[in-house]
């Protein structure tokens, strides 16, 4: 069977500038970005664990009010997964409305795509659960960013995000 070589060429140039420019920074003159150091990321994070201990506390207060019964069987699972999903939507509705939580408006930053756009809902539901399970083993996904060649955290590489400092 014979195949047109220019289109072979074409499609197997389309596919490798794909696979070279799949979530590659934009250019230094399209826009200018000031990213937030290893430290000052690592602080927000704690401070976003306080604010976040008010959040459930309130929904603690709320589970409990609804679920009577902290013997019962389903009551530690169930319970554990309200707090995760709890958090998941305080982070994603902040993120994908203005791109800061609390926290990071404190800190002035924001979280972006790799190209400086909001995130879409998807991309924040990405980033939450690679964060949760990257701060579940032992902090790796935190230890990464030391490592990165970008030094962004791994749940932001992997969800195609990055924390951007706020300029004034």
């Amino acid at each position: 069977m014979l195949y047109n070589t220019t289109l072979k060429e074409d499609i197997f140039t389309n596919l490798a500038n794909l696979v070279i420019n799949y979530n590659q920074w934009p250019k230094k003159n399209s826009m200018t970005i000031s990213i937030p150091r290893f430290w000052r990321r690592t602080l927000c994070m704690l401070y976003e664990f306080l604010l976040l201990l008010g959040v459930w506390f309130i929904a603690s207060f709320i589970f409990h009010f609804v679920f009577r019964d902290p013997t019962a069987i389903y009551f530690k699972p169930l319970f554990q997964f309200y707090l995760l999903s709890v958090a998941g939507i305080y982070f994603i509705w902040f993120w994908t409305h203005g791109g800061q939580t609390l926290a990071m408006q404190t800190w002035k930053m924001r979280v972006v795509t790799v190209n400086g756009n909001k995130l879409s809902t998807r991309q924040a539901i990405t980033r939450y659960l690679f964060a949760v399970i990257g701060i579940t083993f032992f902090g790796f996904g935190i230890i990464w960013a030391l490592f990165d060649r970008d030094r962004q955290f791994l749940h932001d590489r992997l969800a195609g995000t990055r924390i951007v400092k706020v300029e004034n």
